[in-house]
């Protein structure tokens, strides 16, 4: 396959859901690709054909990448500055719960880079700021650490850029390979145009909106968008909420009303129990923190957190209710990824629900399709893990659905009352067939649903 105006090669540093899947896509393009993965166990995993994330389409991917000969994983850079044009930073920027952010990572991956550039004038390789970072990271930490380990001039002898990443995990992939828009943030327009260019000949023939701006706005830019998701969907549970309340009230058909108009849009008006992953919760702890750094306001901020709180502690309240007490009662908990299509447990509204039941007092049995195993490092020994949906519910007192995989949205009735105790199920995601199992007997609380009985 030609890599016309796609230059020698592509590094990537960080072998994530970002960094892999990047990777992955730009061989799969036919560009020489070299990831960097400090992780020796991932790098393996890559180099034989197995992906180390659950990502829809990655593993068929990498396989035939990495077959021929196209994906290259390693876990030190050595020579990679020599072999390519363009560096993309993806490595992970988590936050602890006051907001702000751990740059290790970015800032060991700076270092590197600037010691690994080769010492031969006239080469000047792209540096591509990926990971998400608090605004000013870019330009006053990533530059001067590469110019110090490098001996070299940012503008002058290399070029610097931020490029978030807008993709949702379970289609990140699909969304590499198809993005709605591109955010270049340079301080140099020759910086801002090679990636431009490096972008349209990727995308050849499709033209994706591009937006060029400063590396400030480029960085804000992305905390933006994940902290007005995660409003949007705490605002949808909070109208909820007041849906239970009131009679007839239900959530499904009031946020089809409010996304029919066009300045809202459907969009992330989905009830349930929350905004979880690696993203939402983290890039909203960063920017409350970083407004407050600057003497902003950030009370929208925590009213978007403690809703998303609450969501998640409802219904423990409402199973309690339910069963009149948790304590030795046994509850069984469908769903641990935050989201259907991935593996991710990281701030599960699933894995919270799991650790309040607990301290109340229930016994906890629990089911997933992609992370038994991811959670059971999360969880520990407390809960009994279960490889199949119906062993799950056998003798449970109630069961919870809490990640909306298909595999929940239609069960058979007369296998619920036959293995639960009780058949009581919260439908904690709005995925039920709820007709056949009502008509059955089966009592269902639904969130957003307005139920005198439940």
């Amino acid at each position: 396959m030609s890599t016309g105006g796609l230059g020698r090669g592509v590094g990537v540093i960080g072998a994530g859901y970002v960094g892999l899947t990047l990777s992955v896509f730009l061989a799969s393009k036919g560009v020489k690709t070299i990831c960097v993965e400090r992780d020796g166990d991932k790098v393996r995993k890559i180099m034989d054909g197995v992906s180390p994330i659950h990502e829809q389409g990655l593993p068929e991917l990498l396989q035939h990448v990495v077959r021929d000969g196209v994906l290259e994983a390693r876990d030190e850079i050595g020579d990679m500055l020599e072999r390519v044009d363009i560096v993309f930073i993806t490595v992970g920027t988590p936050t602890g719960t006051d907001g702000v952010p751990d740059l290790s990572q970015v800032e060991e991956a700076s270092r590197q880079i600037g010691e690994a550039m080769p010492t031969r004038r006239g080469a000047t390789p792209l540096i591509v700021v990926k990971s998400t970072v608090p605004p000013g990271t870019t330009w006053h930490v990533v530059r001067p650490l590469i110019e110090e380990a490098s001996g070299r001039t940012c503008g002058e002898e290399f070029h610097l850029c931020v490029n978030p990443e807008f993709l949702r995990e379970g289609s990140a992939l699909q969304d590499t390979m198809n993005p709605d828009r591109i955010v270049i943030g340079a301080k140099h327009g020759e910086a801002a145009e090679r990636l431009k260019k490096f972008y349209e000949a990727l995308y050849h023939p499709s033209k994706i909106p591009t937006l060029v701006t400063t590396p400030t706005n480029a960085e804000l830019i992305k905390l933006a968008t994940n902290a007005f998701l995660a409003l949007k969907i705490s605002f949808i549970n909070l109208i909820s909420q007041v849906c239970e309340a009131t009679e007839d009230g239900d959530v499904g058909v009031v946020a089809e009303g409010l996304g029919l108009d066009p300045r809202i849009g459907p969009l992330f008006l989905r009830a349930g129990l929350g905004f979880g992953g690696s993203c939402l919760p983290k890039d909203l702890r960063s920017l409350r923190w970083f407004a407050a750094r600057l003497g902003v306001d950030t009370l929208l901020f925590e009213a978007i957190i403690g809703i998303n709180r609450a969501q998640r502690l409802r219904i423990v309240e409402k199973a309690e209710s339910m069963l009149g007490g948790l304590s030795g009662k046994r509850v069984a908990v469908l769903g641990l990824a935050f989201k259907p299509g991935t593996d991710d447990v990281r701030e599960s509204a699933s894995i919270d629900i799991i650790r309040e039941l607990l301290a109340r007092g229930a016994e906890v049995r629990v089911h997933d399709p992609a992370a038994l195993e991811n959670a059971r490092r999360v969880l520990g020994e407390g809960v009994t893990y279960c490889s199949e949906l119906y062993e799950c519910l056998d003798s449970a007192d109630l069961a919870i659905i809490a990640t909306e995989w298909p595999e929940y949205t239609d069960p058979d009735p007369s296998t619920i009352k036959s293995l639960m105790r009780k058949p009581l199920i919260i439908d904690g995601r709005r995925v039920l067939n709820t007709r056949r199992l009502l008509e059955a007997g089966i009592r269902i609380h639904t969130v957003g649903l307005y139920s005198p009985l439940a």
